[in-house]
This record gives structure tokens, sequence and C-alpha cells, in this order.
């Protein structure tokens, strides 16, 4: 995915990932001995650390479809700010129909969100948070949005660093 520039491969590091089924769509096409179905997934991996990926794929089986989805995913693992237990400051992303807002909380809040977006930041690692889904409710889009908001993070310290701020 061209989008995301800070993917790299999960042999670049060294933990352990956990993925998820996110979502499986069936899709049906009626053909001349009945109907035929195709299936997609949606595949999130994560470890725990700041590390997330996703992966989107289709197949004539679940199970191939799973495969190859969690194979997506692991290629495109990135890594984002943290400030501890949550996120270094607040950011509303949106793609296509799908607006998500991301705001840090007090350490002990938990995680506040959808259950699209709650896998993501519960794989990432992210502890306390509170989200809200201000638009689609398409899986894949809200997947999406949370990662580009997650990229879109910037460390306090290294702006001002990168300012000449002490």
């Amino acid at each position: 995915m061209s989008q995301y520039n800070k993917t790299r491969k999960v042999e670049d590091f060294d933990t352990e990932f956990e993925e998820k089924v996110l979502y499986i769509n069936r899709c049906s096409k009626v053909v001349k001995g009945g109907r035929k179905f195709s299936f997609s997934a949606l595949i999130i991996v994560g470890d725990g650390q700041g590390h997330v990926g996703f992966g989107f794929a289709k197949a004539n089986e679940v199970s191939d479809a799973i495969r190859k989805g969690t194979e997506a995913a692991k290629k495109n693992v990135m890594s984002f700010e943290m400030e501890g237990t949550t996120i270094p400051h607040e950011v509303t992303v949106e793609w296509d129909g799908a607006k998500v807002l991301l705001k840090p909380a007090p350490q002990g809040t938990g995680v506040i969100a959808g259950s699209k977006v709650r896998s993501v930041l519960e794989l990432a690692g992210i502890k306390d948070i509170v989200s809200k889904s201000l638009g689609s409710s398409n899986p894949l889009n809200q997947v999406r949005a949370t990662l580009k908001a997650l990229l879109s993070l910037k460390n306090k310290s290294k702006t001002l660093a990168a300012r000449g701020i002490q």
C-alpha cells in the first residue's frame, strides 16, 4: 500500500504478532447451476507495542481469504508515536466516508471506542484512549481511517526540537 510510508515487513520486528479476524463478507453470484459464493476478509495484526497492520483479501473459500489477508497484514505493519499508554494529542481523520476522532485519555480510562476501531487500538498497544466514529460504518474504511490517524501522530518533544525550542 503506497499511502503508508512507514510500512515495514514483519521480519524487521523481533516481537510475535497477534492476529484478529475483524470482518468477513460473503458475496454471491447467481449462475446457471445455482449460487456461487466468494468471501472477503479484513485481518488486523499487532504486537501490543506500537506496531499494527491490516490486510484485506478475497477468495472463494473463507480459510483462503483469512490466510491471504493475514499475509497482506504482515506486509503492511506500521509503527506510530505513543506517549505512555495513550497518544500524544487529539487527531481527526477522514478516509472515504469514515471519519474517526481519537483523543488521549488519562491513565486508567481504558479503550473507549467502537468495535472496529477498538480492535485496531488494542492490537496496537494503546491502553487509554477515547474514540468516536463520526462517519460511515464501513469496517474497511474505519480501519484505514484509524491507521491514518495513528500515522499522523507527532511526538511533542521531537516537534519542539525541530522548531528549535527547548
